[in-house]
């Protein structure tokens, strides 16, 4: 992993020096990347995550109050490949609803950690409730390096209003990335660490409020998929703060929901 990682840094380096790239920002986006796992469906490796259905709960932990989403089970996860300080194993639930959401709320139940060997039962949803998201096993799994949107790139290099030559900048940046296959995603549903990919806005940055200077960290990100019907290209993030995921603060997720 790390060979390849030089690797792929050095191909950018190589193509960035070849467009005329300033060597600092080059060095500076080099910088802003951050570890990432990506999940998908297919293959005959370990269940690593299971997608849609009902959760299970412990006994006497009430369902939350949006639909379960997903059970990624930490213990399968490649150690250290998030980027995230995350428990060793134990399993952590994902929740979110298809109802479009902004910035600036923070949800105490749309992230649950369940501890390794807690006993559990299945929690199905009430009347009324929506019908469950389509079961899916994920058994795929990618981790590489994840870089920053130009957008957003240029917001925490140059502040909150970049001139037209340092947004530009940006974007031949991410230009030579991609082109050296550092901006290839593999197809994935869930995405764990690393940065986001938004249609809209990036949702640590907009996590942050006047004044923070906490370190908003994404921690997952949920491709809906064309069996969620409400939203076209949809996406559900969950970002926090890396010192409440370093303390297994999971309640103070905030949560984003767009769609392209």
């Amino acid at each position: 992993m790390a060979d390849a990682h030089t690797n792929r840094t050095d191909r950018f380096r190589a193509e960035a020096a070849s467009q005329g790239l300033p060597p600092e920002e080059v060095e500076e986006w080099i910088r802003a990347l951050r570890p990432a796992v990506y999940l998908a469906e297919g293959g005959d490796g370990p269940l690593v995550a299971r997608i849609g259905g009902d959760p299970r709960l412990p006994e006497g932990v009430p369902r939350p109050s949006e639909p379960f989403v997903a059970a990624v089970d930490l213990a399968a996860l490649p150690p250290g490949a998030t980027g995230l300080p995350l428990p060793a194993d134990g399993h952590l639930l994902l929740f979110s609803g298809t109802e479009v959401r902004g910035p600036g709320r923070q949800e105490p139940d749309a992230v649950l950690y369940v501890p390794a060997g807690t006993p559990t039962l299945p929690s199905p949803s009430g009347d009324g409730a929506r019908e469950p998201y389509l079961p899916r096993e994920l058994r795929t799994v990618w981790h590489q390096p994840s870089a920053p949107m130009p957008e957003s790139f240029a917001l925490d290099r140059w502040g909150d209003f970049p001139e037209d030559e340092q947004s530009e900048l940006a974007e031949e940046l991410d230009d030579a990335w991609t082109r050296t296959g550092g901006g290839h995603r593999p197809p994935w549903t869930l995405q764990l660490g690393g940065r986001p990919v938004s249609p809209q806005n990036d949702p640590v940055h907009d996590a942050r409020t006047p004044g923070d200077t906490d370190d908003w960290v994404l921690l997952a990100t949920w491709r809906c998929g064309d069996d969620v019907t409400e939203l076209d290209s949809g996406v559900a993030h969950w970002v926090i703060r890396h010192r409440d995921a370093a303390a297994g603060r999971f309640d103070r997720v905030h949560r984003y929901v767009e769609m392209a």
